[in-house]
């Protein structure tokens, strides 16, 4: 009958088995989507990309920008518990804690004593947030930060329930103990093949869920997910949560389906640069040099991608133009013979690229194989794991050469630059410290005149190209199908979509 309410249910694929549900160890995209769905920060991005308030009902900041007081508003657990002030300190403290080991804890060196925390440099109680009541949240920072309400939108920044979390070491990875404060509650977990997410009406905003239940699959093979999205048994197929397979995109682009969103990303391989032969600079950049980018996104990405020239993508950029040339392959060659020169080899040792299983990882790695063999005379070894063994290797060193994209946490170049500050920094990966680089991150934090802070930030970008721990491949665009009737669906120059808004039309 006409006006029939169509049921509130949105049917997605997350590609693979996120490896977390908790925000204080959650490092990915696939986590990060269950994450915004079932919490809630201070803060949420808006549709307009600006940070909104959502678990805080107001906010003071002293005069010289360095005290954020956060009045929280009334609000409870899923479970119905209220929630409190503590619960976000107790959060951000555990983060930070050395003993919970959350790569992401850098995320809150902004906070007062939170670097020399998570360092063992100084006792928890010393870093600058407290529960100065229930309702009331003090933040000290280290220094003026522009853009703190966008950080407290991101997942490092939720709260956690304190009793359910030191109840329970397996809290975040079960359906049946998983404790949020976000506009959904988990009901169900069935291990690497679905999770069912359902409205939770403890939220405190519930009235603007319209969603009942989000259905979320977890199907690795791009053209599997596509079928099903032409079956009917899917709403939307590919980005933010999966991809299109590249071979359908013409197609789709043809038809007028396709959505397609630049996004602040970008796609990089990243080189152990603790083991020959890629502890030499020359390599390195001999590598990256000697691929034909604009050749893979004709080719085979075919959604309007840009070729990376530099780490920090264009939405955000602090250079114009490119930090060095697409395809050169005769400086290439120089540079590798150069290299091999210095090492004292004349041949090099078995050298493989390992990425996650993705159907369009696989295309870009084969490709990028070929270029090195013929521009290089180099053989390389290509090596498929699935994503939670593929991220542990990354983390110990286990690869040569990895495949690793990075999407924007929040809207400052800061974001893709400090990510190879430290060493052992919980990203970094490559092994990669260079004492200029962090000197010049660490002068950008105190620099308050804007366009200063841009050069600063350039002048660190470009000791980051010269060094080469990364080759940065392309920046991002999200594309996607969706249906028709799905509406509400924002998603944000980060690459996130909320499902807080969304509908079924």
């Amino acid at each position: 009958p006409a006006g029939e309410a169509k049921p509130q249910v949105l049917r997605i694929n997350l590609h693979s088995e996120p490896p977390t549900a908790d925000p204080g160890l959650a490092e990915d995209t696939t986590s990060g989507a269950v994450i915004l769905a079932t919490f809630d920060g201070l803060t949420r991005i808006g549709a307009d990309d600006k940070p909104e308030l959502a678990g805080a009902e107001s906010y003071e900041v002293s005069e010289d920008l360095k005290t954020y007081t956060f009045k929280i508003r009334d609000q409870k657990w899923s479970n119905g518990e209220p929630l409190t002030a503590h619960d976000y300190e107790y959060a951000w403290k555990r983060a930070l804690d050395p003993k919970t080991a959350s790569n992401y804890a850098y995320q809150l060196y902004y906070i007062k004593n939170g670097e020399k925390a998570n360092k063992g440099e100084v006792s928890l109680d010393e870093v600058g947030v407290k529960a100065l009541d229930d309702k009331t949240l003090e933040v000290q920072l280290e220094n003026p930060t522009p853009f703190f309400l966008e950080l407290t939108a991101f997942r490092t920044y939720f709260p956690v329930n304190q009793k359910v979390v030191e109840g329970n070491e397996k809290w975040a990875a079960e359906a049946a103990t998983h404790i949020g404060n976000g506009p959904f509650k988990m009901e169900s977990w069935d291990h690497k093949s679905k999770m069912v997410l359902v409205k939770n009406e403890n939220y405190w905003d519930a009235e603007n869920v319209k969603l009942e239940r989000i259905e979320l699959s977890m199907v690795e093979d791009e053209n599997t997910e596509l079928s099903m999205f032409e079956n009917g048994e899917l709403d939307w197929a590919g980005a933010p949560w999966s991809d299109l397979p590249t071979d359908a995109i013409p197609a789709l682009k043809a038809d007028g389906r396709m959505h397609t969103k630049p996004i602040a990303g970008t796609y990089w391989y990243k080189f152990n640069t603790e083991k020959p032969p890629f502890n030499n600079v020359k390599i390195r950049k001999a590598f990256a040099y000697s691929i034909d980018r604009q050749s893979l996104i004709d080719n085979i990405l075919q959604a309007g991608q840009l070729p990376a020239m530099g780490a920090v993508p264009p939405s955000m950029a602090v250079k114009d133009g490119s930090y060095f040339k697409d395809n050169d392959v005769e400086t290439a060659k120089k540079l590798l013979q150069e290299g091999m020169q210095e090492l004292g080899i004349t041949s090099l040792p078995e050298i493989t690229l390992s990425y996650n299983t993705s159907e369009g990882h696989a295309k870009i790695a084969a490709a990028i194989q070929d270029q090195w063999r013929k521009n290089l005379g180099v053989e390389v070894k290509l090596e498929n794991k699935e994503w939670a063994v593929y991220i542990e290797d990354l983390h110990q060193g286990n690869y040569q050469i990895g495949r690793m994209g990075w999407l924007g946490d929040f809207n400052d170049p800061i974001n893709f630059l400090e990510l190879y500050k430290d060493k052992y920094g919980g990203n970094n990966d490559t092994r990669w410290e260079h004492p200029d680089f962090k000197a010049k991150l660490n002068e950008s934090a105190l620099e308050t005149d804007q366009e200063k802070r841009k050069q600063i930030l350039a002048d660190a970008e470009q000791i980051l190209m010269d060094e080469m721990p990364i080759a940065p491949i392309y920046f991002y665009t999200q594309s996607w199908v969706q249906n028709e009737s799905v509406k509400g669906a924002i998603m944000t120059g980060l690459g996130d979509v909320d499902f807080k808004g969304v509908y079924i039309e």
